[in-house]
């Protein structure tokens, strides 16, 4: 039995006609080389050649577009063809005679946008309101049931997202305080007023720059890697099994997040904030001679206590914020790796914008305490 050949092949007799054999397919053209463009381009311009296709024993879309470039888009005038192969050429050609229907701008494109984007949002929003309901919840449950409390959960959370936040928060409080110190310096020293540093680095630090910045850092560090978590077991079905098994996924895995950043983020908050105090020390004695001892004497004078408390306040309202919103961000995911990325970029701005105007609300709302008076 003859074996149908695995390439392309074409042959042109004395007269011009053409006859093509073998598989006219991508991996056919493939191994035929430049033999079969070659051909074809020497045929083209030539309407009263013969062809017969009737020798191919595959054709796929590939060796049907090339045939059809090489016929000037237009079937030959002699055309002998098998009537499968010549549906192929069919829907080339009605491809080709379709024009592209321009989609007509309506002049309420840009309200329909903004009804979207609406509609979007109410959803985002309303999504959010279901995880803060459900946090509610599991919160009731565990007080009438202690025993169902999530306990290596936690554990894990707080080790996850606070031990392990430890040596980049220092770092960066660190060098802030340095910075800071050192570009006041530069200003007090003009108008000896030496001194006021350390106000501005105590209530820079303490009161503002502590809880925001390990605020930002958690939120970069910890919640795109609790979005990130969620996501992936999004996408490999695990949620849904533990659904399927009877296992509260919100208790194990949102409330456990949740409480762990809201116990982590005030001690992150205190232990920034003291190496900022610290980096910003070594610059003030460097730059302006002051000791250390001169430094922790003046720093509770002009530092209230009150700033500690908002500083911790802060941290918890902070460490709630991250964690639902990464987790918000996290049980949106869809089941690809698109989604997964979008969702957990989304998770961190959202999460430091958040931040930033929970921090606006407290400096409004606690304008008049912990200020001393001149």
């Amino acid at each position: 039995m003859k074996m149908p050949p695995a390439v392309a092949a074409i042959e042109i007799d004395r007269d011009g006609n053409v006859s093509l054999h073998g598989a006219w397919t991508l991996a056919g053209l493939r191994g035929a080389g430049d033999v079969v463009a070659r051909a074809l381009a020497a045929q083209r311009g030539k309407p009263e050649s013969g062809w017969d296709l009737s020798n191919v024993d595959t054709l796929d879309s590939s060796g049907a577009v090339m045939l059809w470039r090489s016929w000037d888009r237009r079937l030959p005038v002699d055309l002998t063809i098998r009537p499968e192969h010549m549906q192929t050429f069919e829907r080339i050609a009605a491809v080709e005679r379709e024009p592209l229907a321009a989609t007509p701008v309506s002049p309420f494109a840009w309200l329909i946008s903004l009804g979207r984007r609406t509609l979007a949002l109410a959803a985002a929003l309303g999504d959010l309101l279901a995880v803060l309901g459900q946090l509610a919840l599991d919160a009731v449950h565990l007080l009438r049931h202690p025993g169902d409390m999530p306990w290596r959960e936690i554990s894990a959370n707080l080790y996850k997202s606070g031990v392990r936040a430890m040596p980049v928060t220092a770092l960066v409080g660190f060098l802030i305080g340095v910075v800071l110190s050192y570009l006041s310096a530069l200003q007090l020293r003009q108008f000896g007023a030496d001194v006021f540093i350390v106000n501005i680095l105590g209530l820079g630090i303490v009161r503002e720059l502590g809880p925001v910045l390990t605020a930002v850092l958690v939120a970069g560090r910890s919640g795109s890697a609790m979005t990130a978590q969620l996501g992936v077991m999004r996408v490999t079905e695990e949620i849904d099994a533990l659904d399927a098994m009877g296992v509260p996924r919100n208790l194990r895995l949102v409330f456990s997040k949740v409480i762990a950043l809201a116990l982590t983020m005030p001690l992150l908050v205190l232990w920034t904030s003291a190496i900022a105090l610290v980096g910003g020390m070594i610059s003030a004695s460097a730059q302006l001679g002051l000791s250390q001892e001169f430094f922790f004497e003046l720093l509770p004078k002009v530092v209230p206590l009150e700033n500690l408390w908002i500083a911790q306040a802060k941290g918890v309202a902070f460490g709630v914020t991250v964690a639902v919103v990464a987790c918000h961000f996290g049980l949106r995911v869809r089941p690809n790796t698109e989604s997964l990325s979008a969702n957990t970029t989304a998770s961190v701005v959202t999460s430091i914008t958040a931040v930033i105007l929970i921090d606006a609300i407290f400096a409004v709302a606690m304008r008049g305490i912990g200020v001393p008076k001149l």
